[in-house]
């Protein structure tokens, strides 16, 4: 078929990086089975089975130039995946055909594979976790003392910084960050576990010494990058591993989504803006439009990681016994594009972070708009220092608020409720106008900023520097 007669799936050919497609494609995979049928020979060798070095030597000079093709074929033929591939290495490495799979199940080639695949990709979603931070981070000190309008339930409420409220988008993330973390400190592999978890044809390989088998256990985990091996398992490792590790996938998800759409409410507001580019079309139609397309996206590809852990969810609850093969092409499906999409959008968002607009003179605009009826209170508290009556200013303060609010609401005016209470006696000793700075309102917002840097983002700069340093820029598809 030409290229373009068939469905391509939009999150290798738009969003994704290739770093992360390189990581679930048939090279790594296939070649992790190799490694992984060597890495058993090896360790079987050192226990004593007759395996030759020339057995091993063929093996390891073959792991990545894999006749894909060829393993068509055999998978044609057999139905079954893992022999066509077993098939496929003992041509390419022929003293070894006959102790390739020895003692092994499906399951100790598949099963590995994905956890080295899962541990690969979490790596690469913490780099990319770790850049979204560290930029978010210098455009929350660039703007750490810009007093902006508050919102609590989309309404306007108490000043706070724009600093501040992307230190509330960063935070979501160092949590999410905490949380993979510990996903990745708890990753274990599966190592050798036989047909049903209780590893019967190594103790038969090995005349019954359990303690071999113990140390083939040990052996093959070290071998292939584990210091644990799961304690117990059936026929494959406990599906739970991989609901655990979709739900992190879903917490960024769900961070990211939120991020996205502050800014895309803002944007609405002219207070923020993503990147928009200078040839950048918003709408077909209407010309002038800016639409905030990235975090558009973002939120788009975000809500379809949030919905992949319920599927992960039924397959945990519906594994039978020591295992049923029901979850097998629900996961080949669900966990490579669970981490494609989010690796999605953490690109998209360190893109914006990047290139965030900022309109200060709007943002204090739209702050000015609001801030006679924030004032109210500190007015009336220094009319009361001034020998005032709390009560009696109260009254006033709401009278002039209700006339000026039926003035905004009903004609369409400007705010003059200040220039009402100027023109009210019972204010007439008070200083209103120096009461109107903006920076008065938002508290420790500012400072709150500088402790937050320092003491939670600062320390992932250095902890990850080396990696940073190591890993690739994100690839940004927007």
């Amino acid at each position: 078929m030409a290229q373009h007669d068939v469905y391509e799936n939009p999150l290798i050919t738009r969003y994704a990086s290739s770093a992360m497609a390189r990581i679930f494609g048939d090279q790594s995979r296939f070649s992790t089975w190799r490694r992984l049928w060597v890495a058993l020979a090896v360790a079987e060798q050192e226990l004593g089975l007759d395996i030759s070095d020339d057995q091993i030597a063929q093996m390891r000079a073959h792991v990545d130039n894999i006749d894909f093709q060829q393993a068509a074929m055999f998978e044609r033929k057999l139905r079954h995946d893992v022999m066509a591939h077993v098939h496929t290495f003992g041509l390419a490495a022929p003293a070894a055909m006959p102790i390739i799979h020895l003692g092994a199940t499906s399951c100790y080639i598949t099963d590995n594979t994905d956890l080295i695949l899962m541990r690969q990709a979490m790596q690469l979603i913490r780099r990319r976790l770790v850049t979204a931070i560290m930029r978010l981070g210098q455009v929350a000190a660039q703007h750490r003392a810009l007093p902006c309008l508050g919102y609590t339930h989309f309404q306007p409420a108490q000043p706070t910084t724009v600093g501040k409220r992307i230190c509330l988008w960063i935070y979501d993330l160092v949590l999410d960050l905490e949380e993979l973390q510990f996903r990745l400190s708890q990753l274990k592999c599966r190592s050798i576990k036989g047909t049903t978890g209780t590893q019967a044809s190594f103790l038969a390989l090995f005349d019954g010494d359990h303690e071999k088998v113990r140390r083939l256990e040990q052996r093959v985990a070290k071998e292939i990058g584990f210091e644990e091996v799961y304690a117990v398992t059936g026929q494959t490792y406990t599906r739970k591993v991989d609901a655990q590790i979709l739900d992190c996938l879903s917490g960024v998800a769900q961070s990211v989504h939120k991020i996205a759409t502050d800014i895309r409410l803002l944007a609405n507001r002219k207070e923020i803006e993503e990147p928009f580019e200078k040839d950048q079309i918003g709408s077909s139609a209407m010309a002038y439009k800016r639409n905030p397309m990235r975090s558009e996206r973002m939120c788009s590809l975000a809500r379809y990681v949030m919905s992949l852990p319920t599927n992960l969810a039924q397959t945990v609850a519906t594994q039978w016994l020591e295992r049923t093969l029901d979850d097998s092409a629900n996961r080949r499906i669900v966990i490579p594009q669970g981490f494609l999409a989010v690796d999605a959008i953490l690109s998209l968002l360190i893109n914006v972070a990047d290139g965030l607009v900022v309109y200060p003179k709007v943002i204090d605009k739209n702050l000015r708009a609001e801030l006679p009826m924030m004032a109210t209170e500190n007015i009336m508290m220094a009319a009361v220092k001034a020998g005032g009556d709390r009560q009696h200013l109260h009254e006033q303060i709401r009278l002039h608020s209700m006339a000026a609010g039926a003035r905004i609401k009903l004609e369409g005016l400007d705010n003059d409720l200040l220039d009402r209470i100027k023109l009210d006696p019972t204010f007439a000793d008070i200083d209103i106008d120096s009461m109107l700075d903006p920076i008065k309102f938002v508290g420790r917002a500012p400072e709150q900023v500088d402790e937050f840097l320092q003491q939670h983002v600062q320390p992932l700069t250095l902890a990850f520097a080396n990696e940073m340093l190591a890993g690739d820029e994100a690839e940004i598809k927007v």
